[in-house]
């Protein structure tokens, strides 16, 4: 039902909301991926190989550098438990098919921890449900078969109905269905055992936005990287902090 009533409305509201997207991607504030190493080896302790994956939230866009995106960040959090050897593979516009391409292309490698990023541009972009689960299948079981991935991270979708950037009514259609999306890809997810998927409820505070109105800044990365790296420790076996620290 919710999916006929969200056809009807976008149905109705079709001049009104194709008039507006037009107006938000001529007008949008286009921020760059923040400079700094695409790759890298940080750290001590046991060895962690990781791979950060998916698009413009993976890639850091709405910071200056990479230390203050999610990489960077998240690093932070695990090098006093790891010596990680992290590769960002990430990319502004980045869908999941364009995400699965990119895979494929590349040379195959073994990861211990996947963080995949992904789905927002597949929401405006209007990308089939179907397929879009689809899709994550296919990433899914490449990411198992071609890069030996023991853990796969990947969050909920973020609260697109609440982005300053977008005008109503086009806010309230893409966050009706990003939730609709979103439920169906939690039901999909949790068939699939490698993966653990975080329910974030990040904030959507502007103050704690990026200045385009649509990217996180870096009080956001930083509750991000947070709650990834709580569940990579746990997973990969760390002692607590407080037994690093002697605490």
């Amino acid at each position: 039902m919710k999916a006929v009533f969200e056809t009807t409305l976008k149905l109705l509201l079709s001049p009104l909301l194709v008039w507006q997207g037009l107006r938000v991607r001529k007008h949008a504030l286009i921020l760059p991926e923040p400079t700094g190493p695409r790759f890298g080896v940080d750290g001590n302790g046991p060895a962690l190989s990781l791979l950060i994956l998916g698009d413009s939230s993976a890639a850091g866009v709405g910071v200056p550098t990479q230390e203050m995106a999610l990489t960077g960040q998240l690093l932070n959090e695990l090098a006093p438990f790891f010596t990680v050897t992290w590769d960002l593979t990430a990319r502004t516009g980045a869908t999941t098919a364009i995400t699965l391409e990119r895979l494929k292309r590349l040379d195959p490698r073994d990861y211990d921890a996947v963080i995949l990023a992904v789905g927002v541009n597949d929401i405006t972009r209007s990308v089939p449900l179907n397929r879009w689960i689809s899709l994550h299948g296919q990433l899914f079981d490449l990411l198992h078969s071609k890069f030996k991935a023991k853990r796969i991270y990947t969050s909920d979708l973020p609260p697109m109905g609440q982005f300053p950037a977008l005008p109503q009514p086009l806010r309230g259609i893409i966050g009706m269905t990003a939730r609709r999306y979103d439920a169906a890809m939690a039901r999909y997810q949790a068939t699939r055992p490698e993966i653990t998927r975080l329910q974030m409820d990040l904030p959507m505070d502007p103050a704690l936005m990026a200045e385009d109105g649509f990217h996180p800044g870096a009080a956001v990365y930083a509750q991000w990287a947070k709650a990834l790296a709580d569940h990579i420790r746990e997973d990969f076996g760390t002692p607590d902090i407080a037994q690093e620290t002697g605490g």
